[in-house]
């Protein structure tokens, strides 16, 4: 087969990078793979880690927005805005760089730090994202078949049949630090049952509220969830139940209120539930109580114990993060993803088998 020109591969990438999906290997490039707007905030002239070390095609595109083109974005340049160190897989800003400066971020370098003594923080302004060709075999997501446990879900999308889907927890599943309604996580994941399912009559709703927590999750259920009368719900807690003393739900008592929710789901409704579990937020936060781990764990198992699809975000976020700053996923540098993070979660959800 003849190689194809570089113009072919730049062309391949502005088209996908819309898209913000895995793409499959090209012909020309055996083994290849492509990572589509990974995010990253840049410090000084400090390298930083990539998830995947870009390898074959000599091209890796860097941009200001998460799906290009946006009216907003900003196209950087290799060797003027940035540079790759492609056997590290590393990506660091030149001293002359368009490139926002990470280091000047008012929490950078703060420990132990209360967002609420630093107005106007976040990381929006900082990300940028990056296409890039690799040939490293992704290791995630890692997430077992939950179809036994959808069944009737499963037999509506087949049958073209209405399904409607409540998302229900906290600020993440909000939309907190999406940049467009689309790219919510679970709303990404609606539009793709859509894709495969076009006859299926698919309605999605946002029922989550900011700032909840298991306990207000069990004050909003009657009227977010159960006047719903969904076929499906999602329940995604554990980010702000996981916050220190006084501003957090002890891991028993999260327990019982995630047991009790679903169980008020089961006797008010038809729907068929995904436990979704949470991240672990900066851990440089006062208010993080370092404990996230235990409450994923927990929410697996109330999930084994109340016969639900479980949907294991903790553990492939880790995957991710093991080779990331906490900052290149977080958008507003505490607890909520940015689109990338969003399209974590998305990738789980999606690997459901549905």
């Amino acid at each position: 087969m003849p190689k194809l020109p570089l113009f072919f591969f730049a062309a391949l990438f502005v088209l996908i990078a819309g898209c913000c999906t895995y793409v499959p290997p090209r012909p020309s490039e055996p083994n290849a793979h492509y990572q589509i707007g990974e995010s990253v905030v840049l410090a000084g002239e400090q390298p930083a880690r990539l998830q995947f070390t870009p390898k074959g095609l000599p091209l890796i595109l860097v941009r200001s927005t998460y799906r290009d083109p946006q009216p907003e974005t900003i196209h950087y340049e290799e060797s003027r805005d940035f540079v790759i160190d492609y056997q590290a897989g590393t990506i660091q800003r030149t001293p002359q760089s368009r490139i926002p400066d990470f280091s000047t971020n008012m929490l950078y370098g703060k420990m132990n730090f209360d967002h609420s003594q630093f107005p106007g923080y976040g990381n929006k302004s900082f990300f940028v994202y990056a296409d890039y060709a690799h040939k490293e075999k992704a290791n995630w997501p890692i997430q077992p078949s939950q179809k036994k446990l959808l069944l009737r879900t499963h037999k509506k999308l087949r049958a073209g049949e209405k399904l409607k889907i409540i998302a229900y927890g906290d600020s993440i599943t909000a939309g907190g630090e999406a940049t467009q309604p689309s790219l919510i996580y679970w709303q990404r994941w609606a539009d793709e049952l859509h894709r495969k399912y076009p006859h299926a009559q698919i309605e999605a709703i946002n029922g989550a509220t900011g700032g909840d927590s298991t306990r207000n999750g069990l004050e909003r259920l009657q009227v977010k969830v159960l006047t719903q009368q969904p076929d499906l719900v999602l329940v995604a807690f554990g980010m702000n139940d996981n916050n220190v003393a006084q501003f957090g739900v002890p891991l028993d008592e999260f327990r019982r209120n995630l047991g009790t929710i679903v169980d008020r789901i089961h006797s008010g409704t038809k729907a068929e539930i995904i436990l979704v579990s949470a991240f672990p937020p900066n851990p440089n936060w006062h208010f993080g109580s370092k404990q996230m781990e235990k409450y994923a764990q927990t929410t697996e198992q109330v999930a084994h114990e109340k016969h639900c699809a479980f949907a294991d975000v903790y553990r492939n976020w880790i995957t991710v993060a093991s080779h990331k700053k906490p900052e290149d996923l977080l958008g507003n540098n505490i607890n909520h993803p940015n689109d990338f993070g969003h399209w974590i979660y998305f990738r789980v959800l999606n690997n459901l088998g549905l």
